[in-house]
């Protein structure tokens, strides 16, 4: 089955949310939501989320679902935000409590903070599927940029975070604690053996050279062929020294420090303190 997709640039952050619903009906999936966020005065925005909101109610649509691909290190997620307008449950990769524990430490979020994924509805794992109506969505459990990245496969499309990105700009940075490049290699590969009309929906897009418009649909035939970093039947050691020595270069993502301790909360922020006043921390040299 082909599901309807649309698609909500954020320009701010480059990130690409979907709404993804049953062609026979009104069931829906939010995938990958925006929270914004303006970090020099704090303050948090949901003209992102609304527009979202404003296309679920114009089409009389039912969110069963919202669904992060993983805990997202570039923007907040506005998932309890989705869900408190909108219902549906929140989903994420199991092994969201490997980045819980990694980062609860990272942040010195002490014993109070749990690390079991309690604070998501549902926690997948490979092999698992769940239902938009009558479109079966499966899961991919597709790790390399963080250990709980998922890539979520309903009908013809397939959701692959920032596992893979545009063919002209390849895949996502593998050295953030938890990565690896030779485990992104693995987790493209499973990608890749979908068929290749599957169609390929990015998390992210940053207009490679050359291109003068945003773009986030592909194929997996078209990444089998052309992806600048995997395509081509390129190796797995020539990915590995390609994909350590390009991330050596990378700056850390101007929003990492907000972005994961809220989205490893499932989009909820930091308990209030007794005045009622939220607070995140900026750990010195830790990251």
């Amino acid at each position: 089955m082909k599901p309807d997709v649309k698609a909500f640039f954020d320009e701010a952050t480059n990130t690409i949310s979907y709404v993804v619903r049953d062609p026979n009906g009104k069931a829906a999936a939010i995938i990958d939501s925006v929270l914004d966020f303006d970090y020099a005065s704090g303050r948090t925005d949901t003209r992102s989320a609304d527009e979202i909101i404003e296309y679920v109610k114009a089409e009389g649509l039912d969110p069963v679902w919202i669904l992060e691909t993983h805990v997202h290190a570039d923007h907040l997620s506005a998932a309890p935000y989705l869900q408190e307008r909108l219902g549906g449950r929140i989903g994420i990769g199991e092994n969201i409590r490997i980045v819980q524990d990694t980062f609860g430490k990272v942040f010195n979020e002490g014993t109070e903070f749990q690390r079991d994924g309690s604070q998501f509805d549902q926690l997948f794992k490979e092999g698992d599927s769940f239902h938009i109506g009558q479109l079966r969505g499966d899961v991919l459990h597709t790790p390399g940029h963080t250990p709980a990245c998922l890539t979520y496969v309903i009908g013809d499309a397939a959701f692959v975070g920032d596992t893979l990105f545009m063919p002209d700009f390849g895949t996502a940075r593998c050295d953030f604690p938890g990565g690896s490049s030779e485990t992104m290699y693995e987790s493209v590969q499973k990608i890749l053996a979908l068929p290749d009309e599957t169609r390929i929906f990015v998390g992210h897009d940053y207009k490679a050279p050359g291109r003068e418009d945003y773009a986030w649909e592909t194929t997996v035939g078209e990444q089998k062929a052309k992806n600048v970093h995997v395509g081509a039947g390129r190796s797995k050691e020539e990915f590995v020294k390609m994909r350590d020595e390009r991330d050596a270069t990378l700056n850390m993502p101007k929003l990492i420090i907000p972005s994961l301790q809220v989205n490893m909360r499932a989009g909820q922020m930091p308990p209030p303190d007794d005045q009622g006043d939220v607070f995140l921390k900026v750990p010195v040299n830790k990251i």
